[in-house]
């Protein structure tokens, strides 16, 4: 499998992450670094951040040491923004806002979100009707913790479609996507997108038309302002 290269930078790679493949080697199949490092034929690439197995979209790649470094102070500092596109097919409790709590673990290595907030996972959410019994989830996430997306969508009732773990609808793949992400870098500012290359809703042109019509909009939604006083623990 050949991985998607969106963007090519002397510092860094963008590449749109297929879902399904890990990022991590794994005992029985190839991480995706080590697919990259072949694919590129170079021994000199290192993970700043992660995405889910099950998670397509824009994944950031260092070139060199120092980038590695600078980037992955801005995703602990939590300056990197990323948006993230979700379908379910179920109305979530509510249509916007913020999604907020602590996250446990329960059974199964599964998670759950808790009233309490020492140190909260933050979510922004929009929900859009898609059509075909489908709706669409815009997610900003303001921290970055383990099944965060999952598990607050999993809250509102509305676990992603093709979510198995947590008891989404069956579908051909699990429907999240890193749809945006953008940092600064040397004192410039990039951004990226990039939009899903498998499962059949994705490449629907429902889908496609949606992300077309809200990208012009974006800049209106009421992103809240969330300040980290301490960058290592959320309010």
């Amino acid at each position: 499998m050949t991985i998607p290269v969106i963007a090519e930078h002397r510092d860094f790679f963008i590449v749109n992450k297929p879902a399904d493949i890990n990022v991590h080697q794994q005992e029985l199949s190839d991480g995706l670094i080590t697919r990259l490092k072949q694919q590129l034929q170079s021994n000199e690439l290192w993970l700043v951040h992660r995405l889910d197995q099950i998670t397509s979209g824009c994944l950031v790649i260092a070139r060199n040491k120092e980038t590695t470094s600078q980037l992955g102070r801005q995703f602990q500092q939590r300056k990197v923004t990323k948006f993230y596109l979700a379908l379910c097919d179920k109305r979530p409790k509510k249509r916007q806002g913020l999604i907020k709590g602590d996250m446990k673990k329960i059974r199964s290595g599964k998670w759950a979100l808790s009233r309490s907030f020492e140190n909260p996972a933050i979510t922004q959410f929009y929900d859009m009707g898609l059509g075909n019994g489908l709706r669409l989830q815009l997610l900003k996430p303001y921290t970055g913790q383990t099944h965060q997306l999952r598990v607050a969508l999993n809250s509102l009732g509305s676990t992603i479609l093709g979510d198995d773990f947590y008891g989404g609808t069956s579908a051909d793949r699990t429907y999240l996507h890193a749809w945006q992400i953008a940092f600064e870098l040397n004192g410039e500012r990039h951004q990226f997108s990039c939009l899903p290359q498998s499962g059949e809703h994705f490449l629907a042109p429902e889908f496609i038309n949606k992300t077309e019509e809200i990208q012009p909009v974006m800049t209106e939604f009421r992103w809240p302002e969330i300040t980290f006083n301490d960058p290592e623990k959320a309010p």
